[in-house]
């Protein structure tokens, strides 16, 4: 979505944005992924100030990390690097602040298993897309994908404890961002900012003992304005009873597939039917392009 769309913004580097480290997910065929940490964009040392004793020691860096070979090796690293400095350069001082001038630093949350207030890290990656978000006008983004994660859901053990502790963070940082998107700088960013999940696997619905095993469907959240809410899309199965949808040891079949949930995202963020066709080339193995969630 992002190489078909990417002409909308002027600075196409920042198409596709990570605040959770290399993602597969944000890999195109021609954009490339742009990562952030919890404090913004990430700047090569050394390159500004003093180094080894030396004001003119940066600069030399720069060239050398920067200038142009015919080394193929040489030559990659080189504008890797140089586009990174560019990126950091425009990045920067366009993201707004953390805290009570700008973006709300998120509150801690409660760990339902222990009543105590903790950090969440989602939370803050979300506060990350949130501050890049306010600079969009400086950047000049109409159209960005954010990829945030939370990992420890592969809980084959202490399943109830941990998922628990899990859901109740996701629960929590959805809470902030939605609050946040209501009010970004002074501006109702909901109906043009969508969150949603996804996962490379889901659980089975039977238990091993103290967990549950790799499955296949799952249930996710959609949430923002131009979501149709408080609604459920697909039927939600019923603890204890035999399911038609059980392809074995509780594993159940999806009733929709990943191209028919990406479709009606994709439809939503501007694509054309010929471009969802390309995106997801297995949505004409289905009659319902669009589930109607957006």
């Amino acid at each position: 979505m992002g190489d078909l769309l990417a002409a909308n913004n002027s600075n196409p580097i920042f198409t596709a944005i990570s605040a959770s480290g290399n993602a597969v997910f944000l890999s195109g065929r021609t954009i490339k992924q742009y990562q952030v940490g919890s404090s913004g964009a990430v700047a090569i040392a050394g390159l500004t100030a003093s180094l080894y004793g030396s004001t003119m020691a940066g600069s030399t860096l720069r060239n050398i990390i920067s200038s142009d070979t015919n080394n193929y090796f040489q030559k990659e690293h080189a504008a890797t690097t140089s586009r990174a400095i560019a990126a950091q350069s425009m990045l920067a001082p366009a993201m707004a602040a953390a805290g009570p001038t700008g973006i709300p630093n998120p509150s801690q949350y409660t760990n339902p298993n222990t009543g105590a207030l903790a950090n969440n890290a989602l939370a803050v990656q979300l506060q990350t897309v949130a501050r890049i978000i306010a600079g969009r006008n400086a950047l000049g983004a109409k159209r960005q994908v954010f990829f945030v994660s939370l990992g420890g859901f592969d809980t084959h053990d202490s399943q109830r404890t941990l998922q628990a502790d899990l859901l109740a963070r996701v629960s929590h940082a959805i809470a902030y961002f939605d609050t946040t998107m209501a009010n970004v700088m002074g501006t109702d960013l909901r109906q043009q900012v969508s969150l949603f999940t996804a996962s490379d696997f889901g659980r089975t619905f039977t238990s091993n003992g103290d967990g549950t095993d790799h499955g296949w469907g799952s249930h996710h959240f959609i949430v923002g304005g131009a979501v149709k809410g408080k609604n459920i899309y697909g039927t939600f199965p019923v603890t204890g009873l035999k399911h038609t949808l059980d392809v074995g040891s509780g594993s159940l079949l999806p009733q929709f597939s990943v191209d028919q949930y990406g479709a009606t995202l994709g439809t939503w963020f501007g694509l054309s039917p010929s471009q969802i066709n390309d995106v997801f080339p297995n949505i004409v193995n289905f009659s319902n392009r669009n589930l109607g969630f957006i």
